[in-house]
């Protein structure tokens, strides 16, 4: 279809230079006595008779050519694709200003080609203001309102805040997986929009559709938290369609898509939280948030666990507390399948979570 438009634009196209530019030709070569030639109609058929003919040949190169400039574009997020075409129709017009004086110096070479170039320059340099200014001009029209302020403290209006852009939260396949996310997030403690990029809603979908049974129960569950997410949050939650086909790895993606959009990154990958403390990123861990809301353990209190296997060193055995956190105890392995108290001795605490070392209370006070 898109080739037949193209065929038949490349036809009247034809028509219009054979009518403008046919007469003079034949002039040139001799042929205006020809009457045949010196009916307008006749060179419209003729222009758009070659023309066509060379669409044949032009008409599948303007077809990639055209599916490719729409690819650019979808990709272009719309308020990007909105001010820097608000910067270009200014730069234009910028150009045409100077133009029409510059026609008052009656300089022939300088009024030919001096408003073409401007125009290319203004028209450039407009459309990149405007296309990297976006932010700056968002919170400039925003504050400029007669009701700013009273906007400003609605909520989900994130256009009204003055760092409305710490408020973008994205998130990462293992935090969609886990699932605490939509716990959290139905509690009102986080704020902001949360963003999913397409590249981890590709991710997630790849996880779901593996025919490992294991990956597959875990990608599922990512998806039914997004929809959980979507249906419960007061706040938006949104699916960016923003990708780099220049980097491979989602983890490094997510980096720079935070970095363009000054975002933060939420996760309970321990890797990606160094990834994004090395580029300067601000990221929001799980399960830092998680330790910091778990009960404080001290050394030397007593608690009742359950032994369950043995641990990496020898004679250790390791147990667990109802929240998962692992316990291992020095000495434990022959209370294996027991419930016995323990001492607490000391307890490690870092962003892959909590382990909690102890030992056998009546060891303790031997």
């Amino acid at each position: 279809m898109l080739k037949r438009i193209i065929q038949i634009a490349f036809l009247f196209i034809g028509g219009a230079l054979g009518f403008v530019f046919l007469p003079p030709l034949y002039e040139f070569i001799n042929l205006s006595t020809n009457p045949w030639l010196n009916n307008p109609y006749v060179s419209v058929a003729i222009g758009a008779l070659l023309l066509f003919v060379l669409s044949f040949a032009l008409s599948d190169y303007c077809v990639k050519l055209i599916q490719w400039m729409e690819e650019v574009l979808f990709k272009i997020p719309a308020a990007d694709l909105f001010f820097g075409t608000l910067g270009l129709i200014v730069g234009l017009i910028v150009a045409y200003l100077i133009g029409f004086a510059i026609e008052r110096i009656n300089l022939p070479i300088i009024n030919n080609f001096l408003p073409i170039l401007l125009s290319i320059i203004l028209g450039y340099l407009g459309f990149r203001v405007g296309f990297n200014k976006r932010d700056e001009l968002i919170q400039m029209f925003t504050k400029s309102g007669p009701n700013s302020k009273k906007k400003s403290g609605e909520p989900g209006n994130i256009l009204g805040s003055a760092d409305y852009k710490a408020l973008y939260k994205l998130l990462d396949t293992s935090v969609i997986i886990d699932g605490r996310i939509a716990d959290i997030s139905s509690t009102g403690f986080i704020e902001g929009v949360l963003v999913v990029p397409q590249f981890v809603l590709t991710e997630l979908q790849h996880i779901a559709d593996s025919s490992d049974t294991l990956k597959r129960t875990r990608g599922r569950r990512g998806l039914d938290m997004l929809k959980k997410l979507q249906d419960e949050r007061a706040t938006n939650v949104i699916i960016s369609e923003e990708d780099f086909e220049d980097i491979h790895e989602v983890d490094l993606k997510l980096v720079r898509l935070a970095k363009k959009m000054g975002a933060q990154i939420l996760t309970n990958d321990f890797n990606l939280n160094k990834v994004c403390d090395l580029h300067h990123v601000p990221v929001l861990n799980i399960n830092d948030l998680a330790n910091a809301v778990k009960p404080v353990v001290i050394p030397g209190e007593d608690m009742q666990v359950v032994v369950i296997k043995d641990g990496k060193e020898h004679n250790q055995g390791v147990a667990y507390l109802d929240d998962g956190t692992m316990i291992v105890v020095e000495g434990g392995r022959s209370y294996i399948g027991q419930s016995i108290t323990v001492t607490v001795t000391s307890v490690l605490q870092t962003s892959a979570g909590r382990m909690i070392f102890a030992k056998p209370k009546d060891e303790q006070v031997a």
